[in-house]
């Protein structure tokens, strides 16, 4: 079983990706952080969102957390264009809805966009060519 201490299994590809890290914040509310973890288990979570991910050409999105803080990271193809995939993922069946509703756990002002919500991290280090 994978765990924090074990580490998490991440996918090949057979083209090389780039990736996307971001965070938000959820509202300081157990009960609230309980549910936004089981709206997002398998079981859970909408499969309209789920392929409109896929569908924007998101190859993996990955979501951990610690606490109220969340920290994204979604991996792409390098032709991916950020701006314009969110763009579209915004006019896809249900995902406006789905933001309305997880604003209900977020720090996000009501009606934001996934990318209005989730702030883009800067890399500040990596171990490659080191």
């Amino acid at each position: 079983m994978e765990t924090p201490k074990t580490g998490y299994r991440v996918q090949s590809y057979k083209q090389p990706v780039k990736r996307y890290c971001q965070t938000l914040d959820l509202k300081e509310n157990p009960e609230l952080i309980a549910e936004y973890r089981k709206r997002h288990s398998e079981e859970y979570a909408w499969s309209e969102i789920l392929a409109g991910i896929r569908e924007v050409g998101i190859l993996e999105m990955e979501i951990y957390i610690l606490g109220s803080r969340l920290f994204m990271i979604v991996e792409t193809p390098l032709d991916f264009d950020w701006d314009t995939a969110m763009q579209r993922l915004g006019t896809l069946p249900r995902q406006q809805e789905w933001e309305d509703y997880m604003a209900i756990f977020q720090q996000a002002a009501a009606g934001a966009s996934s990318s209005e919500k989730w702030r883009p991290m800067e890399r500040m280090f990596h171990l490659y060519d080191k």
